[in-house]
């Protein structure tokens, strides 16, 4: 019965059957009987204005050596950043309470042990043991006992360098767009074409900027050199501290009671008591500290909506005019010409969804970004709540923050036209947030090989066997088929 069958499907047609089962068999394939289980790992990114929790997952069977992570919750810390508690430690670790609660309610119990736990703090940290060590170590001190007493695999609570920052920014950024390595469909990691994204990140006290380039840096401290997945790759970073958006406008604020008397950023019709003790208690305004002032001496400021003063007390925080190398980015720092497209983030990406959604305005170049620069400045206080009431908080600043944006990318780093349609402004990639979070944890947990996996076959060997012989079979009895016809075709046409 089942040569009859056979015989009635054309010979073409089961050669084509024969063909896609053995290009079949290369496709990896999974045991549908078990799915692997999930392994979790947790890192607190605790910036300089605030403490974010990131849970990641991942699959954990033997062979995903290269750690598929993907987001799989966050959860913001409410207060500030661990940074703020140096008069209370004990609260820094209170803080971090909720979060981690949340996480022994996400992570599966039986999961709780194996995964490992990191909090990592950034730029506020080293601001805080620059200008006392003795209180840092007692807010990572006090932060460490409220992490061990979670089930977690804790392993350890470290203030990152800024030349970490800026390199895990960059590692979790081509991770996620799977510009290191991407996993073909017919069962091989292969290494795309299109290279890798620089990427930017402006936090609250420091800004970083990191990206991949052919020649070796003059300054060898803003060289990294990685090797991913038998890949070698020589990365330009730098990390400027106290140009984080929080610093400079601290920074602006100070410039703007020594200067003028009144705030050529705010807008017109705005004004606010400045607490003097806040404005020079940060050492990025050290320089800008008058000799003898009382700290609690609060000064009323107000808002006059000048775009040219603002430009100009913003460009005051630059210095253009001294570099000992070829070129330099500004304050005598190396830096090769940007090359490439790059993704910015954090506050980079909040500024711009604010002249893009909040005032409706263009940005895809320099020129609109000037333009909306400057609408934004010249608005009243009136005018800017009417236009953007949900944002009645960080209103105030936001000329001075765009501006600062504008002038960093432009003038700072050196983006002309061309280069900065290279540029995305970007929160997440896919559902994972985009910072040097992620990086961390891949880099702590050796996620990411230094050489390459190799080809993967999913099939156990016997259904392997099994499959062969069919397709195999298969094709025999095409090709007999096939014969036959052949031979009965003779006779007919010899008539």
């Amino acid at each position: 019965m089942a040569g009859k069958v056979l015989s009635l499907l054309p010979p073409s047609l089961l050669a084509a059957a024969g063909l896609a089962g053995l290009l079949l068999l290369c496709v990896p394939t999974r045991d549908v009987r078990e799915l692997p289980a999930l392994k979790y790992g947790i890192v607190l990114d605790a910036g300089s204005s605030h403490t974010s929790m990131f849970i990641y997952k991942w699959l954990a069977d033997k062979e995903n050596d290269t750690g598929i992570v993907g987001q799989h919750s966050s959860c913001d810390v409410h207060g500030g950043g661990i940074s703020s508690y140096a008069d209370n430690p004990s609260r820094a670790g209170q803080s971090l309470a909720e979060c981690l609660d949340q996480a022994l309610q996400e992570v599966p119990k039986e999961r709780h042990v194996s995964t490992p736990l990191y909090l990592g703090a950034t730029a506020g940290m080293r601001l805080l043991n620059l200008t006392s060590p003795e209180a840092s170590a007692n807010v990572l001190a006090a932060v460490t006992q409220t992490l061990t007493q979670y089930p977690f695999d804790f392993r350890g609570a470290h203030i990152l360098s800024g030349q970490d920052e800026g390199v895990f920014g960059w590692v979790t950024t081509n991770y996620l767009l799977e510009n290191f390595i991407k996993y073909g469909w017919v069962g091989r990691w292969f290494r795309p074409r299109k290279g890798t994204l620089g990427a930017m990140d402006l936090g609250g006290a420091s800004t970083q900027i990191t990206f991949e380039t052919a020649s070796p840096a003059e300054d060898p401290a803003n060289e990294v050199q990685l090797r991913l997945y038998g890949q070698h790759y020589r990365v330009y970073t730098h990390s400027f501290l106290c140009y984080g958006r929080d610093q400079v406008l601290r920074r602006l604020l100070a410039g703007a009671l020594q200067t003028h008397g009144f705030h050529p950023c705010w807008p017109r019709g705005y004004s606010n008591q400045v607490l003097l003790g806040d404005v020079y208690e940060s050492p990025c305004t050290a320089a800008q500290r008058p000799q003898a002032f009382n700290s609690s001496t609060r000064v009323n400021l107000s808002g006059t909506s000048d775009p040219a003063l603002c430009r100009s007390l913003i460009m005051g925080l630059f210095n253009f005019s001294s570099c000992r190398f070829s070129r330099c980015s500004f304050n005598g720092i190396f830096q090769p010409p940007v090359a490439g497209n790059f993704i910015a983030f954090s506050a980079f990406f909040y500024t711009m969804d604010f002249l893009r959604t909040a005032m409706g305005l263009p940005v895809a170049t320099l020129q609109q970004l000037e333009a909306a620069v400057a609408t934004v400045c010249n608005q009243t206080w009136s005018e800017l709540q009417a236009r953007a009431p949900g944002e009645r908080a960080r209103l105030p600043d936001y000329c001075a923050g765009a501006m600062f944006v504008q002038q960093l990318l432009s003038r700072g780093y050196g983006f002309h036209e061309r280069a900065f349609g290279g540029v995305t402004f970007q929160k997440k990639a896919g559902d994972t947030a985009v910072g040097w979070a992620l990086g961390y944890m891949l880099n702590l947990t050796n996620l990411i090989p230094a050489e390459p996996p190799a080809l993967r076959k999913g099939t156990d060997l016997g259904a392997w066997l099994v499959l062969v012989l069919l397709f195999a079979a298969m094709l025999l009895a095409a090709l007999l088929l096939l014969l036959r016809r052949a031979r009965s075709a003779k006779p007919s046409s010899a008539i």
